[in-house]
């Protein structure tokens, strides 16, 4: 099937890394051009190369999707190099592993921020681009735990249901002006090895209290899984290049889990 997303553009905001990474080569393997928005410049420039090397056109952008005027310059810079933007992937995501109880003020400011203003700041810069042109492809990474609320992470999943929320309601805002606007539920995901690991990713390292990084637990989640394994970056990539194509065209305002049937268990 012919996805025609050759020369279509896509900017991904948290494409240096993990399920942003994959995204971003999924997209490159159709002949896209790719704008990583990343905050770890060193680590989008390493995607950026290996996007090329599949057929894309990539191109990596330091940006904090929590201040508006960087996503202001990532706009500018986007339509500057490739003159529009038919889709953004909102990717940015970070979590931090503890009880409510326990976490301060300022880890579920940071999880607010990063989760919920990055996807706020992104949608609005560029709408006023999509509805001119009256096309866009909105797909907004939000988690399992959106959907279901998992333990120890109350705040993360509190805005990822909010980015549920948010999707279905701005569907219903921009559908008159031919934008889609569609949401994924990976289930949990880890790189493929710490090579592509940004910085400022989700790790161990950055969520020091996360038991669920131990290799004891991610054996027994994939044992739980019905499909005997973990979420692949690459499998919520194969989903995001659908929703961006317009073989998709009839789709939105849906919400689509990546999960293996994880919530069966």
């Amino acid at each position: 099937m012919d996805l025609n997303l050759v020369q279509k553009t896509v900017i991904v905001t948290g494409g240096g890394s993990n399920i942003g990474r994959g995204i971003v080569l999924g997209f490159a393997k159709e002949g896209a051009n790719i704008v990583i928005a990343d905050i770890d410049k060193g680590q989008a420039n390493k995607v950026a190369a290996e996007a090329s090397a599949l057929g894309g056109r990539a191109m990596a952008i330091k940006c904090d999707v929590t201040d508006i005027d960087s996503v202001m310059h990532l706009t500018k810079r986007t339509l500057k190099e490739f003159g529009k933007i038919d889709v953004l992937v909102n990717n940015v995501g970070w979590v931090m592993y503890n009880t409510f109880r326990r976490k301060s003020l300022a880890e579920c400011d940071k999880e607010i921020s990063l989760n919920i203003w990055s996807a706020l700041n992104c949608t609005k810069i560029v709408l006023d681009h999509m509805i001119k042109r009256k096309y866009g492809k909105i797909i907004n990474i939000s988690s399992a735990a959106g959907l279901f609320g998992f333990r120890r992470i109350p705040v993360y999943s509190l805005c990822k249901g909010g980015i549920l929320s948010f999707t279905k309601s701005l569907a219903h805002e921009v559908g008159q002006y031919g934008i889609n606007v569609n949401a994924i539920c990976p289930s949990m995901t880890f790189p493929e090895n710490q090579e592509h690991v940004g910085k400022f990713a989700m790790t161990k390292e950055t969520s020091p209290q996360a038991s669920e990084f131990l290799p004891e637990v991610r054996d027994r989640y994939s044992k739980w899984s019905p499909l005997g394994r973990l979420c692949r970056a690459e499998d919520i990539a194969n989903v995001a290049v659908f929703l961006a194509s317009d073989v998709s065209s009839f789709i939105t305002g849906e919400i689509i889990p990546v999960s293996g049937g994880f919530p069966m268990i």
